[in-house]
């Protein structure tokens, strides 16, 4: 490529602008044309949504139409008629007065126990219990347009065959009943029409682009031809005045001469001259300014060194300024959090679990944790921290419920699958870090409404603890355990947890696995099981 571009010259440069404005319009209409295309699909959804809903409402509107008609029929003729020759007037009457010649909307009439009475669809199986009814997947129609009419009326979709066009089309129902005469009356309604409406619609649009891509290729042609006869008039200005340009640098080089800038035409050249010339001074200007400036860059060097000194001792103090302030703000945390968490449970003892309460002892659990990271990054470094036997299940177990209320608080639950897998040698604070870090973590990120499952076993004398969560993909499982990095953005928190646990895990010889994927989030600590020797206390 920079063989390419170091070889250019005007005349190849002017065709490949040319070929990249025809590019750019061919990028033009291609854009044109996906708009052209979304917007057809936008319109064609909005188109079926229109027409689906038109179509619901005409057939709940037949129904009740239909409904309404039964129950007048069934007062006014009541005395006059035995109930069943005022059933088969109406039957009779329904089946005149709704049009069914189009085949796109019918009335259908059966009883709550699923007898045939009145179907332009099956009108032999008249008197047939059609309760086992099923479209072409095996969907239980009969059965759902029950339910809903027993329920007041209601909407069921299915696939049936249409009996104008003989093939398989969507359809919708709307329900109701009539329970003194228990039965069931509904309308149906097919939705072929929208199909041919849009694909009406999709021919005219590929017309249309068409039109748009031969329009715009025949004007691409021309423009092309018109650039192409101009750019070899200028180019050849162009190069005239190159060749004088040259003649000249080359005389310049040899006698030390300046360009005269009237023997030059192009204007755009002529300041060329003037900028060439400017150079030639310029040039004996700094060389000279050069052989100044070495006398003295000495002693610059020693003002700037001098400077960079007092600022590095300026930055050390800083430095120790913030770490102070950040140990006595983590002191001054400890105690207001302690009267905090005293008082929440002085009070649920008094008057019992509040759901305000609740929200306000997780919130200051998850404070708590984090001061107890804060806590654990001060004295790191100060303090070394005691081991002793623990019960690893116990131990997990404890923070488990620790954790409960705020679990629940984020609408979450915690599943356990614990096994009797002894002690380990190991500090408490250290590991109540550990599994803190990981249960905080996987509620702050695991999907609302979800199981965070924590299990422990062995595996091949060791110790396996996983934290399982339903969560968005980890795309870098190794920088989260970077300081202060945070997958998610948009969560709050400082991005400490992890470091901590990556720390303790590497001091300790604890192997970290995290496997992380669009439907779940495993993290692995693998613990040293530990044997009571003379080495370790009891």
């Amino acid at each position: 490529m920079k063989k390419f571009l170091s070889n250019l010259s005007l005349h190849s440069i002017n065709l490949l602008g040319i070929i990249v404005l025809f590019l750019f319009a061919l990028l033009f209409t291609f854009l044109v044309i996906f708009e052209e295309y979304r917007d057809f699909e936008q319109e064609s959804i909005h188109l079926r949504n229109a027409y689906l809903a038109t179509q619901k409402a005409k057939a709940k509107e037949e129904t009740q139409r239909v409904l309404e008609y039964i129950s007048y029929s069934d007062t006014t003729m009541n005395g006059k008629l035995n109930p069943d020759q005022i059933k088969a007037h109406v039957i009779n009457s329904i089946e005149h007065l709704f049009d069914r010649k189009s085949g796109s909307s019918y009335i259908f009439i059966y009883t709550l126990e699923g007898i045939n009475i009145s179907d332009p669809n099956k009108p032999g199986n008249r008197g047939k219990n059609m309760i086992e009814l099923q479209d072409t997947n095996g969907k239980y129609i009969l059965k759902e347009l029950i339910s809903e009419a027993e329920s007041g009326g209601g909407y069921v979709a299915y696939l049936w065959e249409n009996p104008v066009n003989a093939r398989l089309s969507a359809k919708v129902s709307y329900a109701s009943s009539y329970k003194p005469w228990n039965w069931l009356v509904g309308a149906g309604v097919y939705l072929d029409e929208i199909d041919a409406m849009i694909n009406e619609k999709k021919e005219k649009m590929k017309e249309r682009l068409i039109r748009y891509i031969m329009e715009v290729l025949t004007l691409s042609s021309i423009l092309f031809w018109i650039a192409w006869g101009g750019i070899k008039l200028i180019n050849g200005i162009i190069q005239k005045e190159m060749s004088t340009f040259r003649d000249f640098f080359r005389q310049s080089v040899l006698y030390n001469i300046v360009i005269d800038k009237r023997q030059i035409k192009i204007k755009e050249f002529q300041v060329l001259v003037a900028y060439v010339n400017e150079m030639v001074s310029a040039i004996h200007e700094k060389n000279r300014e050069l052989r100044e400036l070495n006398v003295s860059l000495e002693e610059k060097v020693l003002q700037k060194t001098a400077k960079l000194q007092d600022q590095m001792l300026y930055n050390e103090k800083l430095v120790a300024a913030q770490d102070s302030f950040i140990k006595h703000s983590i002191h001054e945390v400890n105690t207001p959090l302690a009267v905090i968490m005293t008082h929440i449970d002085i009070y649920k003892m008094k008057h019992g679990e509040n759901r305000y309460l609740t929200k306000i002892e997780a919130a200051a659990k998850m404070i708590s944790t984090i001061y107890e990271d804060l806590s654990y990054m001060v004295k790191k470094d100060r303090l070394h921290y005691e081991k002793e036997w623990i019960d690893i299940k116990a131990y997990l177990l404890s923070r488990i419920k620790f954790f409960e209320e705020i679990a629940h608080s984020n609408e979450h639950g915690i599943v356990t699958e614990l096994c009797e897998c002894g002690s380990i040698w190991f500090n408490d604070l250290e590991l109540q870090r550990i599994i803190d870090n990981n249960l905080s973590n996987a509620i702050k990120y695991a999907k609302r409404g979800t199981d965070i499952r924590i299990e422990l076993d062995e595996k091949e004398g060791d110790i396996v603890m996983r934290f399982v969560t339903r969560s968005k993909k980890i795309e870098d499982t190794k920088k989260i355990f970077e300081a202060f990095h945070r997958e998610d953005k948009v969560k709050t928190g400082f991005g400490l947890g992890l470091e901590i646990v990556g720390e303790i895990c590497e001091n300790e010889g604890i192997m970290i696995d995290v496997v992380s994927s669009e439907a779940m989030t495993v993290f692995s600590y693998r613990f040293k099981k530990g044997k009571k020797d003379e080495n370790t206390p009891a």
